[in-house]
């Protein structure tokens, strides 16, 4: 159980709207856990005859992405490269590869807001396998912490002969929470692919990608959920017309300590949880993996810093900001576009 810094429940697919009167046959659901979240399934035109032979499939991908990302697992991939106290290149698989460079690419332009080596922080505020601490820490603890942290203490060394990752700070601890969600995601799609199914769409927390059409010959809709406990409460509907979607939010997942609300979402310039009012960022992205790594990024970043990155960055990105009782909401130029209803 180690994703469970990421908002969970933002995302819900919409179910059969009104106008999806034709008799279909019934979409084939299967889900299960991973990663300490859900993943879900959803398929169109499939023998329902298949579902315990794709249920396994499904879940031994799930746990091969586990095996590499989690940090709660002190076999993992990932794990054992944290605990590795050297300087040396590392080798991991193409797909860890292709994920550290991606985050480190999204990392730069955040200007450092979306920080996988952040990982220090993280578990000193009690999101990591440690558990909560006692006390808020201090201002040695999180010095020390920052001290560990930085993207340019990681490189990604990529040959014909292979994969690696190399640290140049001995004590640099790579969390890749922020990316596992839209990774495993990524991968679901591809399995479903190669299983020769063209219409579906995939989920593991809060992450989506969605490809064809559903049972009812509509394109797949996903719900953006409102800043509340409410699960059936919509703030906006989107056609993802094949691309990947993922939410970040700090409104649910976070505890009280010393009096505080402490918030996952963790900022590495301070070395603390952020105090702003952006609650959630949900960004459309070509993959899942994309949209995940840019959704941290911009949680990180608030309202206002976000916005004028959407716009350089020309990124489908929709904000949702406490503002007194209420919540105001923010869309850029090119969200609109996987808008359903665009009034």
């Amino acid at each position: 159980m180690y994703f469970r810094n990421i908002l969970l429940t933002t995302l819900v697919v919409a179910g059969l709207t009104a106008c999806d009167r034709t008799p279909q046959r019934e979409p084939l659901v299967l889900q299960g856990n991973t990663m300490g979240t859900v993943w879900r399934v959803t398929l169109a035109g499939v023998d329902p005859q298949r579902k315990g032979a794709l249920q396994q499939a499904i879940q031994q991908q799930l746990d091969r992405d586990d095996g590499e990302l989690s940090t709660w697992k002190s076999t993992s991939v990932l794990s054992r490269f944290n605990q590795y106290q050297g300087t040396a290149p590392q080798p991991v698989s193409a797909d860890m590869a292709d994920i550290v460079t991606l985050s480190l690419r999204i990392g730069a332009k955040t200007a450092g807001a979306m920080d996988i080596t952040a990982g220090r922080l993280v578990n000193l505020w009690g999101f990591g396998p440690a558990g909560q601490p006692a006390h808020q820490p201090d201002e040695a603890a999180i010095a020390a912490a920052k001290a560990e942290t930085g993207l340019a203490h990681l490189r990604v060394i990529q040959s014909v002969s292979g994969q690696w990752l190399q640290k140049d700070l001995p004590g640099l601890y790579v969390d890749l929470s922020t990316m596992g969600e839209g990774y495993a995601t990524d991968h679901l799609a591809r399995l479903m692919e190669q299983q020769g199914i063209t219409d579906y769409l995939v989920s593991v927390g809060g992450a989506v990608l969605s490809r064809g059409r559903n049972a009812s010959q509509q394109p797949w809709r996903v719900a953006i959920q409102k800043p509340t406990d409410r699960e059936n409460a919509v703030e906006a509907r989107v056609d993802l017309q094949g691309h990947g979607i993922s939410t970040s939010g700090s409104y649910r997942n976070y505890y009280e300590l010393d009096g505080k609300r402490i918030s996952h979402v963790i900022d590495p310039a301070t070395g603390r949880p952020i105090q702003h009012k952006l609650v959630s960022a949900t960004v459309i992205a070509t993959t899942a993996l994309e949209a995940d790594g840019w959704d941290t990024g911009l949680m990180v970043l608030g309202t206002e810093r976000a916005k004028a990155l959407a716009l350089k960055e020309h990124l489908a990105v929709y904000l949702i900001t406490k503002e007194g009782d209420g919540f105001s909401h923010w869309m850029s130029p090119r969200f609109r576009a996987f808008l359903i209803d665009k009034s």
